[in-house]
This record gives C-alpha cells, sequence and structure tokens, in this order.
C-alpha cells in the first residue's frame, strides 16, 4: 500500500482560503490567551502556508531558516532593533557597517566598495537605476536630486539595457522613476536564455551611446537560472562609460563556489550589484543586499535632517546609502548563520541544488516524453511532457492542465513560464533538501498526471 505523502500546503482554492481565514478577523474587546491563539491560527492558517521544508516544494526561492540564521532571528525580534543611524542602536548600526564591507570583500569586489541592506532585490534593483541616472545627469552638468528629469535635454531618450529575461522589477524602477517602460530596452537572448553580447552591442549602436544611462546583467535569470555574460557586457559598457548593474538576486551567491565561478567572471567589473541571501542562504526575509564598487556612489542617495543623520555627525550611519528611515537589523541572522554554518558548509548547502538540478537535467533528456528546454546553468530546472503522437497546437494547454493539477493536490508544488511561444514547467531547487530524485519523482508525476488530460 502507497503511503500518502504529507501535503506541502491544502491546495485549497482561494475562496476557500478566505473563506477559512475569516474568523481570524473577527477582532472582539476581549482578548484571548496565546494557546487559544495558537489554536486557532492552526486552525485555520497554518494549513494553507506553504512547507517549505519539504522536498518537494519545487516552485520558488523560499526555504525555511537555516538554524544559525533563525537564531539571529529570534535574538532580533527580542531586541527589536532599528539600524538607520547610530543613535538607535549603536551595536546594530555598526554590525550592518561591517558586514556590509566583509561581504563585499567575500564576493571579491575592492577594498573601497560598500554595501546596503535593503527590504528586497527590487528596491535594490530601483536604487541602482537610481544611481544609474544621478552619475549620467552628473556627466550631463546637473544634480538629478535638483532638477530631476527635467535637468535632461531629451528626457525621452535615456535607455537601460537588459535581457528579454530581465526580472519585472526592472520595470518597476523606471515606472518609479518617471521613466517608463519606453525606456526598458529588452536584448535578445541565446539558446541558453543568456543575453546575446553580439545583439548588446547592436543594441548600443542603434540607440546611440549617449542615450544609454544604465545596462543590468542578470546573474540568473528567475524564469530560468541562466547567467548573462557578465565580463563581456561589462568591459563593453566600460569603454562606452555606461554603468553596469548586475541583478544577482537570485544567482550571485553561487560566484562563490569554484565550479560554478566562471559564469560570473567579471562581476567586480560591475559598478553596482544585487544579491537576495534570503534565498539559498536560508535567511529570514527581509534579507537583500545593494553592492557599489565605489563607496561613494552611495553618497547620492544621502539625505541629512537636524535631529536624524545630522551633517557632521562622525557615527556610522547605514541610512545615508538608502531611503528607508526605519530599517530592520538584517545584518545580523546573516551574520549568525555565516559564524554557525561556516564558509565549508555554506557552500555545500548552495552546491547541493545546483548538483542536483545538473543530474535531473541529464536524467530527463533520456526520458520519452520529456523534453529539456534549456540546459540549466543555475537551480532551475525547464522542461515540457511530449507525450507521443499528441497534437502539437494543444502541448502549451497540457503543460497548464500539469501544473493546475499538481497544485491542487497540495502534494507537490512547481510554476510554469514562458519560452517563446512555449508553455513550460518550471522547478526550482534551492534547499539542500531537494535532491535530484525528488526532482524527477515531480517531473515523472508530471508525466503520469498528463495521462489524464
Amino acid at each position: 500500500m502507497t503511503r500518502k505523502k504529507k501535503k506541502i500546503f491544502s491546495g485549497a482554492p482561494p475562496e476557500k482560503v478566505a473563506e477559512d481565514l475569516k474568523p481570524l478577523l473577527q477582532f472582539k474587546e476581549k482578548g484571548m490567551p496565546l494557546s487559544e491563539l495558537r489554536a486557532l491560527l492552526e486552525q485555520h492558517l497554518f494549513p494553507h502556508l506553504m512547507d517549505y521544508e519539504q522536498p518537494q516544494f519545487q516552485s520558488m526561492f523560499n526555504t525555511v531558516p537555516e538554524p544559525g540564521a533563525k537564531f539571529g532571528a529570534v535574538l532580533n525580534v527580542q531586541f527589536n532593533q532599528g539600524v538607520t543611524n547610530w543613535q538607535v542602536s549603536p551595536g546594530g548600526a555598526m554590525l550592518e557597517e561591517l558586514c556590509c564591507k566583509a561581504l563585499c570583500l567575500l564576493f571579491g569586489l575592492a577594498l573601497d566598495s560598500d554595501a546596503t541592506f535593503m527590504y528586497c532585490g527590487t528596491y535594490a534593483n530601483q536604487q541602482a537605476l537610481y544611481m544609474a541616472l544621478h552619475r549620467y545627469a552628473e556627466k550631463q552638468g546637473f544634480d538629478l536630486n535638483q532638477k530631476g528629469l527635467t535637468g535632461f535635454k531629451h528626457p525621452d531618450k535615456l535607455y537601460v539595457l537588459c535581457s528579454q529575461d530581465a526580472h519585472f522589477s526592472l520595470r518597476h524602477a523606471v515606472r518609479t522613476l518617471g521613466l517608463g517602460e519606453k525606456s526598458l530596452v529588452p536584448v535578445p537572448v541565446d539558446s541558453n536564455r543568456r543575453m546575446d553580447e553580439k545583439k548588446f552591442r547592436q543594441k548600443i549602436n542603434e540607440l546611440g551611446r549617449k542615450h544609454i544611462f544604465c545596462a543590468v546583467v542578470t546573474a540568473g535569470t528567475t524564469p530560468f537560472g541562466s547567467v548573462d555574460p557578465i565580463a563581456g557586457i561589462a568591459e563593453a559598457c566600460i569603454n562606452e562609460d555606461i554603468w553596469v548593474h548586475v541583478d544577482g538576486a537570485y544567482g550571485l551567491a553561487y560566484s562563490l563556489l569554484s565550479e560554478w565561478e566562471h559564469l560570473f567572471q567579471g562581476k567586480e567589473l560591475a559598478d553596482s550589484l544585487s544579491w537576495d541571501p534570503h534565498k539559498q542562504f536560508g535567511v529570514p526575509i527581509p534579507n537583500s543586499l545593494l553592492m557599489a564598487k565605489n563607496e561613494k556612489d552611495f553618497e547620492r542617495m544621502t539625505l541629512y535632517s537636524d535631529y536624524f543623520n545630522p551633517r557632521q555627525d562622525p557615527h556610522p550611519n547605514p541610512g545615508l546609502k538608502s531611503a528607508p528611515s526605519t530599517r530592520p537589523f538584517s545584518a545580523l541572522p546573516l551574520v549568525t548563520s555565516l559564524l554557525h554554518q561556516g564558509l565549508r558548509r555554506a557552500k555545500h548547502r548552495l552546491r547541493s541544488p545546483l548538483e542536483a538540478v545538473r543530474r535531473a537535467a541529464l536524467d530527463i533528456k533520456k526520458e520519452d516524453e520529456l523534453e529539456l528546454n534549456v540546459k540549466p546553468d543555475t537551480g532551475i530546472l525547464c522542461f515540457r511532457v511530449k507525450p507521443k503522437d499528441f497534437p502539437k497546437e494543444k502541448l502549451n494547454s497540457l503543460q497548464e492542465f500539469i501544473y493546475e493539477h499538481v497544485m491542487s493536490q497540495g502534494e507537490h508544488t512547481l510554476s510554469k513560464t514562458k519560452l517563446g511561444e512555449k508553455t513550460v514547467l518550471r522547478l526550482v531547487a534551492v534547499s539542500p533538501k531537494v535532491q535530484s530524485r525528488h526532482l524527477l519523482e515531480t517531473a515523472f508525476l508530471c508525466r503520469t498526471v498528463a495521462q489524464t488530460y
């Protein structure tokens, strides 16, 4: 008799989830004991939360906290430190400053580089584009902070180049900066979904060098995990004096592994880089960083006030490097995690899911009725189910059916994306608990589900 798997989540549709959560929003004059509150949450909320610890969770980049990170997070809640400046937390502000410097060195950046903690990679990318636009304005002879977009002679000709598979946060960024999505110029990708370097250079010539203020290189695209050719793009941009930002929110951590570091060659040439430790490192959300090759580039974000971050304050004030005036102590769980694991174990945590994806990809290539769509650079596996003699025009509908069926059961999770006109299924391995057999189990389940279409 086959033992039924533990559910990752309920699999319930939105209507059912909303109905179950209603008792949690019935606020009353009299409170309830914590034990009773816990029971209420266990009944109405917990079944609908994702259990990231299950190896069958293969849909997104989430994972449960690593023990050292959890230890730091508990202390974080206990002390509830804001770390915007020295006045709110001397120890917190200093630890964040020192942690930022140490991480820059860990990733091979120069001694005069620096970083700032952010709420998420979206905000890190947004600030990187602002800093790039600010430097571009300086070359035009004015201060962007003072004049804004009105300082540009041709504000309708301000461009950002990026891969056609770049993260949608870049669209948020150009919207927020008032540039509009027309300013975001996608560059075609090669057969492995990496930005095509030759076509990137062609785009520079087409648009006119003087109108491009930033190029974004993705180190681990969200749909496919592909790593753009950082070195080649960076060198082209340096020659044209274009700001280079590496969006490494997902993939930058893998540059710490000797077997994968060749994919990330040239990252030290970038003007800025983003990274999300809350992905592979198992650090509680929020935990993201923006690094800058030159620490002085953060001065473009600086604002002073008479009572908060005063101009002549000699103390370290992390809040001078990015916008939030309330900042969580995100450095602490990351520091305690790295101290607890040590770099050797931390690298094993990174390596394990990448090796699992590589092995699973090789096995899928051998299977009938399964099609590997992209050779994986990192920890994302994209495939389609292609039953023999199945109508080609219905293959996209088949993948949609498989996705909906598997997710509704709640025992495995996966996601889907678009590869040109194709709908493809997508498995993500972030946790070291996800092994190749777990990925293949999900892929084979998809093949079985296809038989019921």
